[in-house]
């Protein structure tokens, strides 16, 4: 038996009872709902449950209705930022967070003016007057107007909880509590106790009966939701929940190791080294020849020291090819 949106179901969801603060602002969101929901499709309960999941995490289960002022660190900062519109000294605290969802900002405020104007020509111009978005049918509307202005129904579609709250969020603050508040809705309207998450998954067929919540379960969740709207009626982005438990794989990666390498600097010294050698020798004998012949030495001796000396260059020139051959054969036996 599925369940409908009511305070009562919020209350479960919320995990006690609502103090009249909670139920004031509550009733306020379910209202807007009842009459505006149909028009902009939140009433598909994969969407309303995402939609309800996020609100309740943004107002603290219903618990406020306007941002607390401190002013904190963080909303000193509010001051100057262009992105939210606040161009003038004051603004930061004139536009702070109000009504569910917490819109910031006067840029914000001025959209939210136009859009409930263009269906409401009498809507409040919540630029000049901000404190009206708490007023009804404001309250309940202005989440409608972040979230329709958005499109966010499109990640609602696919189960992406993840995407729906960084849209609202601008990062992924208050992530888990979020989730969990998906979880406890999800389970409230298909039927079931807050605290039945394991009789869910053992209906669902799932593998992990023990009552926690991961991305397998939240996307059976976000199928049996699916099934609550009939299936002409479901928009053409629906899909089944984007993200999967992953089984994690050992794969060995060969690693590669590095050999040591000869250098051809070594090579190339060799080859300077006997080339140098070559030339010394060389212009050794030479000298030599010259120098005796100057001292008047004989034919005889003169021949003698030219041979020596080509002898050398001789010996050389082989011991030169052998060493270079040689350092070749090292590189190529260490570098396999």
């Amino acid at each position: 038996m599925t369940a409908t949106l009511s305070l009562a179901l919020l209350e479960r969801a919320y995990g006690r009872a609502f103090n009249a603060t909670q139920k004031t602002n509550a009733q306020s969101v379910i209202d807007a709902l009842t009459i505006y929901g149909e028009r902009f499709g939140l009433l598909q309960p994969h969407r309303l449950v995402q939609y309800l999941a996020q609100i309740m995490h943004e107002s603290g289960g219903f618990v406020w209705d306007r941002e607390i002022w401190g002013p904190t660190a963080a909303q000193k900062r509010y001051e100057g930022r262009k992105d939210l519109g606040n161009t003038q000294k004051g603004d930061g605290s004139k536009y702070r967070g109000r009504g569910p969802i917490q819109v910031t900002g006067r840029a914000n405020y001025r959209e939210f003016s136009k859009w409930a104007k263009a269906f409401d020509p009498t809507a409040p111009n919540f630029e000049a007057a901000p404190d009206k978005i708490n007023s009804d049918p404001w309250e309940g509307l202005s989440p409608i107007w972040y979230w329709s202005t958005r499109d966010l129904n499109r990640y609602a579609d696919r189960g992406d909880i993840e995407n729906v709250t960084r849209k609202i969020n601008g990062g992924l603050n208050g992530y888990a509590d979020r989730l969990r508040y998906y979880d406890r809705l999800a389970l409230a309207f298909l039927g079931y106790a807050v605290n039945e998450m394991p009789k869910f998954q053992k209906a669902a067929g799932l593998k992990d009966v023990s009552g926690t919540s991961g991305p397998l379960t939240r996307a059976a969740l976000h199928a049996a939701l699916l099934k609550l709207t009939a299936p002409q009626r479901l928009s053409d982005q629906v899909a089944t929940a984007p993200v999967v438990e992953e089984v994690s794989v050992e794969v060995k990666v060969p690693v590669p190791v590095e050999k040591p390498v000869v250098p051809e600097t070594v090579e190339k010294a060799v080859k300077k080294q006997t080339n140098g050698g070559s030339w010394l020798i060389g212009a050794a004998g030479a000298a030599g020849t010259a120098m005796t012949g100057a001292f008047g030495a004989n034919w005889q001796t003169i021949v003698a020291v030219g041979g020596v000396a080509i002898v050398a260059l001789l010996l050389l020139f082989i011991m030169r090819r052998q060493i270079i051959t040689a350092v070749k054969e090292i590189r190529g036996e260490v570098e396999q």
